[in-house]
Formats: C-alpha cells, sequence, structure tokens
C-alpha cells in the first residue's frame, strides 16, 4: 500500500480547490514578488536603473496570493484563534463557539467579496489604468483578487453547513474535523512531524535490544 502524497492529499474536491488555489498563491510569492524584486535589485546594480516595474507588479502578486491563499487558510484551520477556554468547556458549548466562530467568518468573507466585485465592477465601467507606465487595466490584478476572495467566501459558507449537518447526524468527530480548534496533535501532523516516530524516540530502544 502506497503512503498518500503529502502535497495532494486524499480530499473532497473543494478541499483540493483550495489546496490548488494556495499553490498559485505560493507562486505569486515566488515568482511574482521575490523574482522580480531580485531581478530589479540586479539590473539597478548593473545598470543604474530598473528594468523592471517590480514595485507594482509585486503589489498586484501581494494582493493575489491573499485572496488565493484565504480559502486554504479555512480549509486547514490555520486562521488565528484564541481558543485557550475552550478545551475547559463542556462539548456542547464548545461546538456552539465554534459554529459562532465559523458563522462569524462567513459574513465576513461574504462581505468581503461583495465590496471586491463592487470595485471590480466599478474598474470595469471605467476602464481603470494605473497611473504608472504600465499602465495594467485594473479589472486584471483585481479579478484574480475576486476570485480568490469569491473561493474563499464560498469556503466560508460551505463549511459551517456541512458542519450542523455532521453535529446533527451525531458525527462530533466530522464537526471537529471541519470547524473545530486544532488540536496539538493536528497541529504537529501539519508540521510534518510524525507522532509516531516520536513517540518511539522518545521511549529508546526496547530492553534487550542490541545497541549499534
Amino acid at each position: 500500500m502506497s503512503n498518500p502524497d503529502p502535497l495532494l492529499p486524499d480530499e473532497p474536491l473543494p478541499q483540493r480547490i483550495s489546496r490548488i488555489f494556495a499553490w498559485l498563491a505560493g507562486a505569486c510569492i515566488l515568482f511574482g514578488c521575490g523574482a522580480l524584486i531580485s531581478a530589479d535589485v540586479v539590473t539597478r546594480f548593473l545598470f543604474k536603473r530598473g528594468m523592471i516595474e517590480s514595485f507594482e507588479i509585486s503589489g498586484y502578486m501581494l494582493a493575489a496570493c491573499i485572496g488565493l491563499g484565504l480559502a486554504f487558510t479555512v480549509t486547514s484551520k490555520s486562521n488565528i484563534r484564541v481558543d485557550i477556554l475552550l478545551a475547559a468547556f463542556p462539548y456542547r458549548l464548545r461546538a456552539a463557539c465554534d459554529l459562532l466562530a465559523a458563522i462569524a467568518l462567513a459574513v465576513i468573507a461574504l462581505a468581503l467579496v461583495w465590496f471586491c466585485w463592487k470595485t471590480l465592477a466599478q474598474s470595469w465601467s471605467m476602464n481603470a489604468r494605473s497611473t504608472s507606465i504600465m499602465q495594467t487595466p485594473m479589472v486584471l490584478p483585481q479579478g484574480v483578487w475576486w476570485v480568490g476572495l469569491f473561493w474563499f467566501a464560498f469556503m466560508a459558507v460551505l463549511l459551517p453547513l456541512q458542519a450542523i449537518s455532521r453535529l446533527l447526524a451525531g458525527d462530533q468527530r466530522g464537526f471537529d474535523k471541519l470547524i473545530g480548534s486544532l488540536r496539538v496533535s493536528e497541529e504537529l501532523e501539519q508540521a510534518g512531524i510524525d507522532l509516531a516516530k516520536t513517540d518511539l524516540t522518545r521511549a529508546g530502544p526496547k530492553p534487550g535490544t542490541p545497541q549499534p
């Protein structure tokens, strides 16, 4: 039996799409920001002038990275949550807090995608362009930004709905997996730490095992 691919694990289609968007977000930072700014620094050093509009392009790429990466932050539960007291609550109160937090996030995501759409529509109607020498049509970076925010809002609404259905079905494990706070073991797993190997290392060799 082959081990699952850590880069492309077996997961539902919405989570898979969110993961792909996260890869694209990483590419935006790596190539759209890091590589362009590095090239601009080198050309300024060699030719005493910038050959690439790295400042403008990196700004667009940063916005695209944020938009494309938000959905994966939701599905992987990587957003910052102050949950220091949740472990002491009874399960029903803890589940209510988790559900309230997920609904609040969904409302914020819907507001973001709505106002982003209004900005995109205004730029389209005005044929707005950047004021730099590139004269970039603003609908291009704003369109990528809106696509990422739209998928973020979709996932932010989908997950609490799925969690409610799991809760009504009595599937507490499924509810916690969708919107529950991360346990320490889950955080270690996301960090790529094998708990089984860690436990074996801590336990040491069995009595009678020959040492190398």
